[in-house]
């Protein structure tokens, strides 16, 4: 996916032969004239009450964008803010855009307070939250994943994470457990369950089909996706070296889908995505108690 720089070539090279030209770029060429996803820096600040509620909430997100930016938790003080940046790299927009890189960062930072308040991190999500769609959902997902009885640590090295997010009028909640190699720190994702919601359903076979393609393409981003530099070039510009993901990577996948026949149907090929990072970062953070705040997900050597 990229803006056409190589029918520009193409048609400048026509141009000088003075005939039709066929061009075709290498993988290694399209990974580097192609634009990259947008890089974020995402800085949060919030404190809880004596009651262990969120009090302050300050979200601020560099370079990114604002898609996903507010907060669907109540708080009495809140600022959030996209600020836009310089970026040394070309950029363009990823699936559910700035969504994913936004929740992710709210999710595990949610997981975080809630560790600090002392609380179960569905029960600390549901009493923030306002939104009834939010609320059915992450109660539907944490339903048929049965989060009463798994929740944290579900074996040696292994735990459960939950996170829940909203985009482009729908929301979505997920629930992984994962299993972290105590040698190297990698997460292995043993299952995901995720509740999705997008107002009436009028082709089921579809919305399922579009929440698991979503959730395939989000678990590359969380488990190895990334590009690498050195010297100023692109090192890992080949599918074996950048690794998406592959049969042997896909974990248990269940989705409920809830339909809401009150609501206009919308577009589901996105907002899916948001909420498979940060469940998967949150039962690492189960997993070995320090919080996970990047993507890929690298969690500690020793747990």
């Amino acid at each position: 996916k990229h803006t056409g720089e190589a029918a520009i070539e193409a048609a400048r090279l026509a141009r000088e032969a003075k005939r039709p030209v066929q061009l075709r770029w290498t993988r290694q060429e399209e990974f580097a004239w192609a634009y990259c996803r947008p890089a974020a820096l995402i800085e949060i600040r919030a404190g809880l009450d004596a009651n262990g509620k969120l009090a302050v909430w300050e979200f601020i997100n560099y370079n990114a964008g604002a898609s996903g930016l507010r907060s669907p938790y109540a708080s009495p003080a809140l600022r959030e803010e996209f600020l836009r940046t310089d970026t040394p790299l070309r950029q363009g927009s990823y699936r559910a855009l700035a969504s994913t890189a936004n929740n992710f960062a709210r999710e595990a930072a949610i997981d975080e307070l809630a560790a600090a308040a002392g609380q179960d991190p569905f029960q600390f999500r549901m009493a923030h939250l306002r939104d009834e769609r939010m609320r059915a959902v992450l109660t539907a997902a944490a339903e048929r994943f049965g989060w009463d009885k798994r929740h944290g640590k579900t074996g040696e090295n292994r735990a459960t994470g939950i996170a829940c997010g909203t985009e482009k009028n729908s929301v979505v909640a997920t629930c992984a457990e994962v299993e972290v190699d105590p040698k190297t720190g990698i997460p292995r994702v043993v299952e995901l369950c995720t509740a999705y919601e997008c107002g009436a359903i009028l082709n089921p076979a579809g919305l399922l089909q579009q929440v698991e393609g979503c959730m395939v393409m989000a678990l590359g981003a969380v488990l190895r996706e990334e590009l690498r530099f050195a010297n100023g070039m692109i090192t890992n510009g080949r599918f074996r070296q950048y690794r998406v993901p592959r049969f042997r990577d896909m974990p248990k996948m269940d989705v409920v889908l809830l339909d809401r026949k009150s609501n206009p149907p919308v577009g589901a090929g996105e907002t899916p995505m948001m909420s498979v990072g940060p469940a998967v970062a949150n039962a690492v953070f189960a997993v070995s108690g320090k919080p996970v705040r990047q993507m890929p997900v690298r969690g500690p050597r020793s747990v």
